[in-house]
């Protein structure tokens, strides 16, 4: 198998995931699809980090552009027969798919965090209305709003629907951001196959003996 052909199929199947995580950061950042809360502070703190866009948006699409133009440089077996050139060329593939890989990683893991978390919101405390994190585990209190859907719809005054809101975008950016770490990975054992075995694999083909 050509090591070209699959690092063209990461760096496309790349490309749609990092817009995914871009579009959902950016809406994690308006709940509502109002920017008051933003500009007044009321936004999950694991959102405005933004490493669905800077993470696992810009830097994977980076990556990406990277591998698609790599791959494209003189056919499926590009530089067979340069070998120092062809190294170089593994060498950066390795170097983009480990800071594809870092970034897409910490991405994932403020996904996690901000989904475990809760999300950011009006609440009722004892002393009135104030903006915290009511549903965050407490080991006095409640092992987490993920497990108990009562608490989805009974605690949160505003934004209104934001602990769903947040549970489908950080799902939906913790996913794809696993799955890009995973393609990474994967780019990376395969561009150290280049390296060692050079970028195109062939089968030894038998002629026929002519008598």
């Amino acid at each position: 198998m050509c090591v070209s052909k699959c690092l063209r199929c990461v760096g496309v199947s790349l490309v749609p995931m990092a817009i995914i995580c871009m579009l959902s950061n950016i809406l994690l950042l308006l709940p509502e699809l109002k920017v008051h809360f933003l500009l007044e502070g009321h936004v999950t703190r694991e959102a405005t980090w933004a490493t669905g866009l800077w993470g696992s948006g810009f830097l994977i699409l980076l990556g990406a552009q990277k591998f698609i133009r790599i791959s494209n440089t003189r056919g499926c077996c590009a530089f067979r027969s340069q070998v120092i050139q062809m190294f170089c060329q593994m060498l950066c593939q390795v170097l983009y798919s480990c800071l594809g890989m870092l970034a897409a990683g910490s991405c994932f893991l403020v996904s996690a965090t901000g989904l475990s978390q809760g999300p950011l919101c009006l609440y009722n405390s004892s002393s009135g209305p104030t903006w915290g994190v009511p549903l965050q585990p407490l080991p006095d209190q409640h092992s987490g709003y993920l497990y108990n859907r009562t608490l989805w719809s009974g605690v949160c005054l505003e934004p209104r629907s934001v602990v769903q809101w947040n549970v489908a975008l950080f799902s939906v950016m913790g996913a794809t951001s696993l799955l890009q770490t995973v393609l990474c990975g994967a780019n990376i054992l395969n561009s150290l196959l280049g390296m060692i075995l050079g970028q195109g694999l062939r089968h030894n083909k038998v002629s026929p003996v002519s008598v």
